[in-house]
C-alpha cells in the first residue's frame, strides 16, 4: 500500500503568521492540504502536513525552492518529501548495547523482508560497532564516553543521510524534543512491556516484581512523553512463577524483534495512521497481512460465552460500565 500524498514539515521558532505564510504559498500553487497538525513545545514550533500535489501548478523542484526560500525568510526549516522520494525508505537505527533488535533489522533489510535501506546506525556507545563494520552501513558513536549523546550531531547525521524513519532498537536514552518534533510520527521505539503498563526503565524487572502472569512488548511511535506514544503493535507471553529476570528477557526479546519489524513494515507500507494519540489501519490496508496483537491461534482460545444479556439483545451497554 502506498500513498500519493506529499509530506511537508516545518520546524523552528514560533512566529505570528507562520502557518498562514506556508499555507498561502501552497494555495497559490494549486496544492490541497489533506491533513495538518501543529504544536509548540518549549518555544519550538512544529507543523506537519500531508498535501495533494497532483494538480499543483509548478514542478517539484520549483516547490522545494520556493519553500526553502520561504523557510530562510522566516528562519525555519522546511522539508518536503514527495511520494517518489520514498520508494525505498531510508532508516536510521539507534542502539546502545543490546544487539537482538539491530540484528533482526539488518537481517530483514538484507533479505528483503523489509523494503528499507538502513542508511545509518547511530549509538550512544561503541559496543555494537563490530556488528555493523563488516557491512557498508556507516556506524556513528555520538556518545561522550559515559553514554550521553550529542543530539546536534545526531540531527546532522539524520539530515546528511536524508532519513525517512528513525528506529530505536533498544536505544537506552530519551530523545530530546528537537529531534522528536522534527521527526513526529517518524520515530518507532520498542519497549519491553505491554504499554501503558511498566513504562520507563527495567520493564521486565517491573513485571517480575509486580507478579504479573502475562508479560509483553510494544512497538510505538515516540512522543515527548516517555513511553506514551501511539501504540502500533504488541506481543504477549506467559511469565512462570519461578521465572528469573533473564528468563523473562529470553522470552521477550524474540518478540521485541517481531513486533518492531512489523511496526516498521506497517509504517513503510503507509498502512497505519495516527489520530488523536491512537493508530489505526488506513483504508485499503489488508489487516490480514499483519498480526498487530495476539496470533489467530491464541484468539481462537478466547471464550466467547457468556456475554452480557443486553449485548445479546443488541441494546446499548450500561453507561456506568464504560
Amino acid at each position: 500500500m502506498t500513498t500519493d500524498l506529499t509530506e511537508i514539515t516545518v520546524i523552528g521558532g514560533d512566529k505570528t503568521g507562520l502557518i498562514a505564510r506556508v499555507t498561502t504559498l501552497l494555495f497559490e500553487r494549486g496544492i490541497n492540504i489533506e491533513d495538518l497538525d501543529q504544536a509548540v513545545r518549549d518555544g519550538l514550533f512544529r507543523m506537519s502536513m500531508r498535501v495533494d500535489t497532483e494538480e499543483m501548478t509548478c514542478d517539484p523542484d520549483e516547490l522545494r525552492s520556493a519553500l526553502l526560500e520561504l523557510g530562510r525568510e522566516l528562519g525555519v526549516d522546511i522539508q518536503v518529501r514527495f511520494p517518489s522520494d520514498r520508494e525505498t525508505q531510508r532508516i536510521a537505527v539507534c542502539v546502545t548495547k543490546e544487539s537482538h533488535c539491530l540484528e533482526g533489522l539488518m537481517e530483514a533489510a538484507d533479505g528483503g523482508d523489509l523494503d528499507v535501506e538502513i542508511a545509518a546506525v547511530i549509538s550512544n556507545r561503541g559496543t555494537l560497532r563490530h556488528l555493523v563494520e563488516p557491512t557498508d552501513i556507516p556506524f556513528y558513536d555520538i556518545g561522550d564516553g559515559k553514554g550521553s549523546p550529542d543530539e546536534d550531531r545526531m540531527l546532522d547525521i539524520l539530515a546528511e543521510h536524508d532519513i525517512d524513519l528513525i528506529v530505536l532498537a533498544r536505544y537506552m536514552r530519551i530523545l530530546g524534543p528537537k529531534i522528536v518534533f522534527r521527526y513526529e510520527d517518524r520515530i518507532i521505539n520498542i519497549h519491553p512491556s505491554l504499554l501503558p503498563a511498566f513504562p520507563g526503565a527495567a520493564a521486565y524487572r517491573q513485571a517480575k516484581e509486580e507478579g504479573v502472569r502475562i508479560g509483553g512488548v510494544t512497538a510505538h511511535y515516540v512522543t515527548t512523553d516517555l513511553d506514551q506514544g501511539p501504540i502500533i503493535t504488541q506481543r504477549a507471553f506467559d511469565i512462570p512463577d519461578d521465572a528469573a529476570i533473564d528468563d523473562i528477557k529470553a522470552r521477550g526479546q524474540p518478540l521485541e524483534v517481531e513486533a518492531l519489524l512489523e511496526a516498521v513494515d506497517l509504517h513503510t507500507d503507509d498502512a497505519v495512521a495516527v489520530h488523536r494519540g491512537r493508530t489505526s489501519l488506513r483504508d485499503g490496508a489488508d489487516s490480514g497481512e499483519y498480526q498487530l496483537g495476539l496470533p489467530e491461534t491464541a484468539q481462537e482460545e478466547n471464550p466467547t460465552q457468556p456475554v452480557d444479556a443486553a449485548l445479546d439483545r443488541g441494546d446499548a451497554p450500561n453507561a456506568a460500565d464504560d
